[in-house]
Formats: structure tokens, sequence, C-alpha cells
């Protein structure tokens, strides 16, 4: 048998193993969905027809979370932006790599809701929490995406530079930013659609937004209404990834 084909019986062997191991601690119980499929068909009936009588406010609600992903996107790529340079293996030594590494780790490890509820003790309840969050976790996130496009530049280019007498700031400038430039786009356009979400679950802990407006309506079982709020996050999160993709189709 080819080495290849063993390595990939083995890793899928370990793959079902794992599987295996975690269906305890996972608490998995197919056989309850069907068990309790009546149950579940009556809840889910109880979300129609949706109730948009209180629409404008959700709608303004909503727009406070679009401007609470906004500025969290926005804060988290100017700190992205140097961060991936310094945490680049063909930009910056491993003195510096590793540590930068290692806090864009602790970034990306701690959840938006755990930074959320963090930042709603330290400035309150509100949207500039839910900003802060966002900012923090998805600087993690884009520094990582940018690093990992810097690794793969084509180095011919920025040799070229250096031969010119260039210094390190300008072969970045001419040499390696023109490169990642149309994929860093990209990322920033994917990570706004993912805040937008993100910022919906956030405002559930107090941190603005159309969050609060859906927790204290599943919180008094108006379901009508929960259903009619989670429509038009469906609705706007659709909105923005097709404005989104044609901005990525003409820049990148």
């Amino acid at each position: 048998m080819p080495r290849t084909s063993l390595l990939g019986l083995m890793a899928w062997g370990v793959l079902l193993a794992l599987l295996a191991l975690s269906w305890k601690g996972a608490d998995m119980r197919p056989l309850d969905l069907l068990r309790d499929s009546g149950n579940m068909a009556e809840y889910a009936a109880s979300f129609f027809p949706p109730n948009f009588s209180q629409w404008r406010n959700y709608l303004a609600e909503m727009v406070i979370t679009v401007q609470i992903a906004l500025w969290g996107t926005a804060l988290a790529v100017v700190c992205a932006i140097p961060l991936a340079l310094l945490s680049s293996a063909n930009i910056a030594p491993v003195w510096v790599r590793q540590p930068v590494r290692r806090l864009m780790d602790a970034a990306r490890a701690i959840n938006e809701m755990v930074f959320a509820m963090l930042f709603i003790v330290a400035v309150g309840l509100g949207p500039f929490a839910g900003v802060l969050a966002l900012w923090i976790h998805t600087t993690g996130i884009l520094a990582k995406l940018f690093s990992e496009a810097v690794e793969s530049i084509d180095p011919q280019p920025v040799e070229g530079i250096r031969a010119t007498g260039a210094n390190a700031l300008e072969e970045i400038l001419y040499g390696v930013i023109p490169q990642v430039l149309p994929l860093w786009i990209s990322y920033t356009l994917y990570r706004f659609e993912s805040n937008v979400r993100s910022a919906s679950v956030v405002g559930m802990v107090g941190a603005g937004g159309i969050g609060v407006v859906l927790w204290e309506i599943i919180r008094g079982f108006q379901y009508a209404e929960t259903c009619a709020v989670m429509i038009i996050i469906v609705v706007t999160v659709s909105v923005i990834d097709l404005i989104s993709a044609r901005i990525r189709k003409a820049l990148v």
C-alpha cells in the first residue's frame, strides 16, 4: 500500500476515534430529536406568522448593530496590519514574531461574548463595549490571516526593490503591500460580514444593538416578534454579503 494511502487511512482512523471519544462528552442524543419532534413542531409553529409591529425599532437597532460591526472591523484592520507584519516569518525576526503571534492567539482564543462582558464592566452597558469586544477579537483573526498572506508572497519583487538600495519600510510599501492588498481586502470584507452576526450576539449581554432587543423578546416568550427580528438580521446579513461580493469582484 502506498505511504500516502496509509497515512490517509490513519488520519481517518484518528478522526473517527476522536469523534467516538467525544460522543459522551458532547452529550449526543440524536434519538431525542425523534422522540420530541412533536414538541419541537409546536414550538416552531409559535414563531409564525412573524410580528413586525415594532419594525421601526427593530430596524433602528439593526442599524446600530451594523455600526458596531463597522467600527470594530475598522479598528481591527488598523491594528492588524502592523501586527501581521511583525508576526510574518519573512518580515520579522523570531524574537519579535513569536511574542506577537502568542498575543494574537490570545485575542482569537477568547470569544467576543467574553470580551463584551469584560468591557461592559469596564465601560458600562451599550454599543461601545460591543465595539471594543469585536475590535480585540477581530484584530487577532485578521492579524493571523494577513500574516499568512504576507508569508506566501513572491519574494522576487521584494528582492528587486532591495537591490535598488531601498530600506525595510520601502520594501514593505512597494514590494509586500501591493501583493497582499487584494487578499487583505477580501479578508476584511468577510470579517465585516461575520462581525455583523457577532454584534447581534454580543448585544445579548448588554453590548447594544439588535441583540438587546432579541434577548428581551426571547425572555418574554414573544416568539412571533423573535421571528421578525431574526428575519431582519438574515436580510441585513444577506444584503451585506451581496454588496461585499460585488466589492470583492471589483477590487480583488
